[in-house]
């Protein structure tokens, strides 16, 4: 298969196309199957697959679609990971496991959020005690959730974001919108109130594949946000931490901290990474998430405002809900050959540092 194959136009075709790769490279495959279905009526799972030794002490985690509809991204590159074997590269001690699609039901709508619009990487907190405040989102959240999307009421709270980035800066703006929040079901990055099925399946992941092993690497995939086709590196670990500090040993200087002012990601709570530490308290683990570029940054949280408005206001069949569909999609997937070669040649390199720094640790 060409890179290009490795990509696919629907969830359905991803899927099909990892059980495929992964048969055909000797893994073992397990499914979890999701509850709901997708829009074509077809069933959603989370697939993992496994090569290497059961008992290796080190493993290698590649994860995609923690945001659902990024996955197009994930997804071709752990494809083309079975397609390319790069589990014969791994040391005799190491292991791979590709979990495909954390979020299978965003995947298939193509939405980045789950069956309950949840934002799953910001649902990994303890429900058990108070949850993260977000004042800044509760002052703008009116403003991203306008009665209609082709009239006054869109105007006017156009304008007021207009005039909250003309006080405050574009990046604060992000920070509020995208640092994460628990008060607004119907907002945009929405914690939730209790674990989400995906939340629950990774943990139950990490507690049945990984119990015991002195070393885990994983990365996480992500879209949306930074130039076109650059894969920034972004460790959510404490600057200087032990996480941090061996992940900029692995990959570099370039490894950027969300919210330091030099990363195109804003500060946030709840992150994925956090389902698998917590199964994991003997283990020394490293996470590195790949956040690929797309569209500009106004643009993709556009499309984000409108595809919440669509879910809630909207319909999906009609003109303008399949304009906005496709809005969608180009904000989180470049689909075009140049970007699925920068988004490749970025995560090969990437899974082989990692399986270096491993094979170090």
């Amino acid at each position: 298969m060409a890179i290009d194959d490795w990509f696919s136009a629907s969830y359905g075709a991803a899927r099909a196309k990892f059980l495929a790769a992964a048969k055909k490279a000797g893994a073992t495959l397990q499914s979890y199957p999701h509850p709901l279905k997708g829009p074509d009526g077809g069933d959603l799972a989370m697939d993992l697959a496994y090569l290497g030794p059961k008992d290796a002490k080190r493993v290698l985690i590649t994860a995609s679609a923690t945001h659902g509809i990024e996955g197009f991204c994930g997804s071709g590159c752990q494809i083309g990971f079975l397609e390319s074997d790069l589990h014969a590269e791994l040391p005799g001690d190491m292991a791979v496991m590709h979990v495909h699609a954390h979020n299978p039901h965003g995947f298939a709508h193509q939405r980045r959020v789950t069956e309950d619009n949840v934002d799953l990487n910001r649902n990994f907190v303890d429900f058990a005690n108070p949850l993260p405040d977000n004042p800044a989102y509760d002052e703008v959240h009116p403003w991203l959730m306008p009665a209609d999307w082709d009239g006054p009421a869109r105007q006017a709270a156009d304008a007021a974001i207009a005039d909250y980035i003309a006080r405050n800066g574009m990046f604060a703006f992000q920070a509020a919108v995208s640092g994460g929040q628990y008060r607004h079901p119907d907002g945009l990055f929405y914690g939730g109130q209790a674990p989400t099925w995906s939340r629950q399946t990774i943990e139950a992941v990490a507690r049945e594949y990984l119990g015991g092993r002195s070393h885990v690497a994983l990365i996480d995939f992500h879209t949306g946000l930074g130039p076109r086709g650059h894969g920034e590196l972004i460790s959510v670990d404490l600057p200087g931490g032990a996480e941090h500090l061996r992940a900029v040993a692995w990959f570099g200087d370039e490894v950027r901290i969300p919210g330091s002012g030099d990363s195109v990601s804003a500060k946030v709570n709840g992150t994925m990474e956090a389902g698998y530490h917590a199964q994991l308290k003997d283990t020394e683990s490293t996470t590195i998430a790949i956040e690929y570029g797309t569209l500009p940054s106004d643009q993709v949280l556009g499309a984000l405002r409108a595809d919440n408005w669509l879910y809630l206001h909207g319909d999906v069949a009609s003109e303008m809900g399949q304009t906005i569909k496709r809005e969608v999609r180009a904000a989180f997937y470049g689909e075009d050959h140049e970007w699925y070669v920068n988004v490749w040649d970025r995560g090969l390199d990437i899974a082989r540092k990692s399986v270096r720094g491993l094979a170090d640790s």
